[in-house]
């Protein structure tokens, strides 16, 4: 029978200890994060929430290698990426996470699969020809229920079609993690459920989600919600199974 070492090491996707951020100094300074201890396992889907100066943007900010943390360690995928220079923290960011934004971020002049491949094109550890980089949005597009959209700009195209080219941008990458912030803040009811529907579809698939919403029965679509209060975890609860029929 085999055994575990005593001296294995376990190691979690993601893992913050005691994380701090102040901006500013002096009598300006403000402690947007205060001592933050997180672990995250491959294949959660997690909610954060918290009101607005809680601390929640300054965590996923972190968390997406956006930022760096004034004290503390961030631990992703093996890597401490706490005090990786600006470069490197891109190339991190760029083949590791995938982004949803709220407002979509999209480029108005450029197609769905243009507006898609654009990862592609920062992506130093994989280049790939033009038509490669094409035939991937295409095939990433059509992923998320958007082939027959890949040539349309995104003023043509409805909100929760927008939401979804954003979502194929985050997946270009075969990123480690998606992080969505507020991914359903700028949609009407049936469109937002429709991203959540995907968003599960994605995370059955084996994706890790972080998602921050400020709406409880979105957050209830997560496996697992965090709540931040003035820079601190109040509360981390498992919600059970976080299923797609809570999205239909």
């Amino acid at each position: 029978m085999s055994t575990i070492p005593t001296n294995a090491i376990e190691e979690h996707l993601i893992e913050v200890k005691d994380l701090i951020k102040v901006y500013g100094t002096g009598d300006i300074a403000v402690r947007a994060l205060r001592g933050v201890n997180l672990t995250v396992e491959e294949g959660e889907f997690i909610a954060i929430m918290g009101p607005s100066g809680s601390g929640k943007s300054t965590l996923m900010n972190i968390l997406g290698c956006l930022d760096r943390p004034t004290e503390g360690s961030y631990v992703l995928d093996g890597e401490d990426v706490s005090r990786l220079s600006k470069n490197r923290l891109a190339g991190v960011r760029n083949r590791k996470i995938g982004f949803v934004f709220q407002s979509y971020n999209l480029l108005p002049r450029l197609t769905a699969a243009k507006n898609v491949l654009m990862p592609l094109l920062y992506n130093g550890q994989e280049p790939l020809s033009d038509r490669e980089c094409h035939e991937r949005a295409v095939a990433v597009l059509e992923s998320v229920g958007l082939g027959d959209r890949v040539h349309h700009r995104p003023n043509e195209l409805s909100g929760g079609q927008q939401q979804r080219v954003a979502i194929a941008r985050a997946l270009i990458n075969n990123p480690s993690i998606i992080l969505a912030d507020e991914p359903t803040g700028n949609l009407d009811t049936t469109s937002g459920e429709e991203i959540m529907v995907l968003l599960h579809q994605l995370h059955d698939q084996g994706a890790t989600i972080l998602m921050v919403t400020h709406e409880p029965d979105i957050a209830e679509h997560a496996e697992r919600t965090i709540l931040l209060l003035d820079g601190q975890i109040v509360s981390d609860k498992k919600n059970g199974k976080g299923s797609a029929s809570r999205a239909v």
